[in-house]
């Protein structure tokens, strides 16, 4: 079983842009050193302005704008730890120059590329790139399409509604063949069925729906890849937030009040999302937002996050993991951005030294 971290490179109040890369850099470190299996780096745009009328503030910013960029920095710094991209939001970026670019990390890394992929949850980043965000599904489809044809094919011509190439030839070839693992991120329920039709690995989280809704969405992957005649349930890797503490009492006071920040600040983006798409899409994020704007700190520990002393964190992922049939867990070590550096710090420790070798 993979046990993964999602690095969100925040920077938060207080502290500098260079401090956070400093910060990222420290762990990555203590991933490869501790033993964890890989990294994710996440892919997120642009800071949040606060208005006058926003009691949460404006978010935490992060640094992760080009997570190919971190990746390669990471493998040259590290010989073992696996480098995942959390995701790469594809319509965002020419398909050619992120095909060159991720097989550059995975020359550097020596086949340490998890090349994970989709299109992000939220038009704001696409309305700072110029790009409408309701072309997002075809876009990311025709993208995907364009670099494994890159990463495998030579002289290949392609002509698509977006993008066209005339006998193109893409240098460098990934170090692994015929190509990393891709992994797509599925978070709306009508994507889980289409990751199953195209027979990909799944990645999918505890943020935006509860464990209940997981099971459901699941079975939906797995039903449309046996119909699509895919072998086997297909690998899926949770993202969860995961907070381990000395004792219960910490585990539950300690990422309170950042983890409850964090969902506050989801349901807000669902509810300022409503509209920017489709009328079904708009629908579910309303609901969504309404739902999330009603939870309680209990609610999240119930359903959304595996909380507490090491003991209790590997009984709660096993049993994530055999409920969910899941090949990996990515744990997200800081909901919100806002829990103190040296609790993080202290966190990941534990969860590489006391927690993941008892998941394998």
């Amino acid at each position: 079983m993979h046990v993964g971290l999602v690095m969100e490179c925040d920077y938060r109040e207080g502290r500098t842009q260079e401090e956070a890369f400093a910060e990222a850099m420290d762990i990555a470190e203590i991933a490869e050193t501790e033993g964890l299996d890989g990294v994710w780096l996440a892919e997120r745009h642009f800071a949040m302005h606060r208005r006058p009328t926003d009691p949460m503030g404006a978010g935490i910013p992060s640094i992760a704008a080009v997570p190919l960029v971190l990746g390669a920095a990471i493998a040259a710094r590290t010989s073992r730890v696996r480098i995942g991209t959390g995701v790469s939001v594809l319509p965002l970026c020419h398909p050619i120059r992120t095909a060159e670019e991720a097989a550059t990390v995975d020359q550097i890394s020596k086949g340490r590329l998890d090349f994970g992929v989709g299109r992000s949850g939220f038009p704001r980043a696409y309305s700072g790139y110029g790009v409408r965000y309701d072309e997002s599904r075809e876009r990311f489809q025709e993208s995907l399409d364009l670099i494994l044809k890159a990463w495998t094919q030579e002289g290949f011509t392609h002509t698509g509604k977006y993008f066209s190439t005339d006998t193109l030839t893409v240098v460098p070839r990934p170090y692994q063949k015929p190509h990393p693992p891709i992994w797509v991120a599925a978070t709306t329920p009508d994507t889980f069925p289409m990751v199953g039709r195209m027979g990909f690995s799944l990645v999918t989280g505890l943020r935006g729906f509860d464990v209940p809704e997981a099971v459901g969405h699941l079975a939906a992957y797995r039903a449309a890849r046996r119909e699509h005649g895919h072998s086997g349930d297909g690998n899926v890797y949770l993202r969860i937030p995961v907070y381990v503490a000395d004792t219960a009492a910490q585990s539950r006071s300690e990422p309170e009040e950042s983890t409850m920040r964090s969902y506050r600040r989801l349901a807000e983006n669902f509810a300022s999302s409503v509209g920017a798409t489709g009328t079904t899409t708009s629908e579910e994020r309303a609901e969504r937002a309404e739902r999330l704007s009603s939870l309680t700190y209990d609610d999240v520990l119930r359903d959304r996050v595996a909380y507490g002393t090491p003991d209790m964190v590997v009984a709660r992922l096993s049993q994530l993991r055999d409920q969910l049939g899941l090949s990996g867990v990515i744990i997200e070590p800081n909901v919100g951005g806002r829990t103190p550096l040296e609790r993080v710090l202290h966190s990941i420790r534990l969860y590489a030294r006391e927690v993941a070798p008892r998941l394998r």
